[in-house]
């Protein structure tokens, strides 16, 4: 069956037309002797009056545009180019208002404005891979700077050389997840090892799994579920660097999730960090096995922690980054291994609405 699809603007005019319709019964005598039909009314009028505003100012760009049209035909040179810089002028600003409305008219991802839990695991490569786990955690954090976010570093696995094989961080901030969430997948390096001393290049991967968090009320968890066990903090190698058992592991017994923290000094500090990780897998698990049951498949997200293919290569030789998803190349690794990903993000974001919006019948 073929899915029957309208046009941007038809949709605003619908909009508009239940917009006029909503402010009608509204004024109608019979509806105002109804205070829960009012509230319904009104609450409908609320979330259409600004895009029909926007979609008013829109028709109106386009009335101006066509009068400075008109005086292209004028045979006052002076005035004939004062119409084209209008013209020039006004189909600018009719473009910004043009995307913005298509933005809105995107059905909202419930997750957009929350805060994330960003968990970087070195895969294959041993040494190497850890160290690009690091590169990964530094270049997110700097992203989150930029934005004036807030990181906090929830649970790490560090290596001798400086590396991670695996580290857990919070990115508190409006609307971090719409920014992180398309960074979930295999992350992939290209370049010479500082442990390889014939200078080969080597290939190696690190995986990102981006989990908004979840509020207690949206998750519950049974105490009777958990099994909390305690054990001292371990530094690199394996050395204790804490002589109380200030660690917290706690095992989601129901799904068998294993979540461990040892990065705080207090033993209430790590459970709570630990039960903020226990939350938004299950949040995620739950939201997986949502969208299983609405499709009948599984989750065709773009880019999925577990998934087995390559989403970003880092080239250092050839000091390129390539998203294999946009077909996209940045030849300047290093700005963007200090955060400058905003390219991607954007590009990503833009494919995402594309389809939400096909995926809501507006072409």
């Amino acid at each position: 069956m073929t899915t029957q699809t309208v046009s941007v603007l038809d949709k605003l005019a619908e909009l508009e037309q239940r917009f006029d319709e909503v402010e009608r019964q509204l004024a109608d005598p019979d509806v105002a002797t109804d205070p829960q039909r009012v509230a319904q009314l009104a609450r409908e009028r609320a979330e259409l009056e600004e895009i029909v505003a926007l979609y008013r100012q829109l028709k109106d760009i386009d009335r101006q545009v066509a009068q400075a049209e008109e005086l292209l035909e004028a045979e006052d040179p002076d005035l004939v180019e004062l119409a084209a810089e209008e013209i020039d002028r006004l189909r600018e600003y009719r473009e910004t208002i043009y995307q913005e409305l298509r933005r809105r008219l995107v059905p909202r991802d419930p997750n957009d404005e929350k805060d994330v839990i960003v968990e970087i695991r070195a895969g294959t490569g041993g040494e190497e891979a850890a160290l690009f786990a690091a590169d990964l955690f530094r270049m997110y954090t700097r992203y989150a700077e930029r934005q004036g976010w807030k990181v906090e570093v929830l649970s790490s696995s560090p290596t001798e050389l400086g590396g991670f094989k695996e580290i857990i961080f919070e990115v508190r901030g409006k609307g971090a997840y719409s920014h992180f969430k398309h960074e979930s997948g295999v992350h992939r390096v290209q370049r010479v090892p500082i442990t390889e001393s014939s200078g080969r290049i080597h290939t190696s991967t690190a995986t990102v799994a981006v989990l908004p968090e979840a509020d207690e009320v949206e998750v519950h968890i049974d105490e009777d579920d958990l099994r909390i066990e305690v054990f001292r903090s371990s530094g690199h190698g394996g050395q204790s660097v804490n002589t109380t058992d200030s660690a917290v592991r706690i095992t989601h017994l129901p799904t068998g999730i294993v979540v461990s923290c040892q990065d705080e000094r207090s033993q209430l500090k790590n459970r709570l960090k630990a039960m903020a990780v226990l939350r938004a897998r299950l949040y995620e698990l739950q939201r997986r096995k949502l969208e299983e049951e609405r499709t009948g498949l599984r989750r065709q997200q773009v880019g999925t922690g577990e998934r087995a293919e390559k989403i970003r290569t880092y080239n250092f030789p050839q000091d390129r980054v390539t998203d294999h998803r946009l077909k996209l190349t940045v030849n300047n690794l290093p700005a963007v291994l200090d955060g400058e990903i905003d390219i991607f993000i954007q590009e990503l974001q833009a494919l995402e609405m594309a389809e939400r919006l096909r995926a809501a019948g507006i072409d």
